[in-house]
């Protein structure tokens, strides 16, 4: 499993860095706009990402734009988005406006921080990732 993790709290970040290292490469992104070149490039080249986790709240571009621009850029491509990249979005924030919106835009679960390993890794086999 190819995984992108977009996170700007370096904690948060080395969280899951070391909890999905055991499931294959990990690559970061620290805000939304790394992770929209990092997910156009990992495609061009011919080896997309499998997962990308990605916080809602960062600097220069939020998880909610970059998430909707990889859909658009899935889209553009002709993929629809239950055939791409599977999208766990990540945050802190609880507010149930922010979870429809992450839906809406084609996220494919939501996990609050901090995050539980055994939601994470029961997310995992839901998208058919792990076993």
């Amino acid at each position: 499993m190819k995984t992108l993790i977009v996170e700007d709290d370096f904690t948060s970040r080395l969280f899951l860095q070391t909890y999905l290292s055991r499931f294959g490469e990990c690559h970061i992104a620290v805000n939304g706009k790394e992770a929209v070149e990092a997910f156009w490039m990992a495609s061009k080249s011919g080896a997309p990402y499998d997962l990308i986790c990605m916080d809602i709240m960062m600097p220069e571009m939020d998880g909610m734009e970059a998430l909707e621009r990889i859909r658009n850029t899935e889209e553009a491509g002709g993929t629809l988005s239950h055939n791409g990249v599977k999208i766990i979005m990540t945050t802190a924030v609880t507010d149930m406006k922010e979870v429809m919106q992450s839906f809406r835009e084609l996220c494919d679960a939501y996990l609050f921080k901090p995050i539980d390993t055994a939601k994470l890794l029961a997310e995992l086999k839901s998208l058919k990732l792990v076993k």
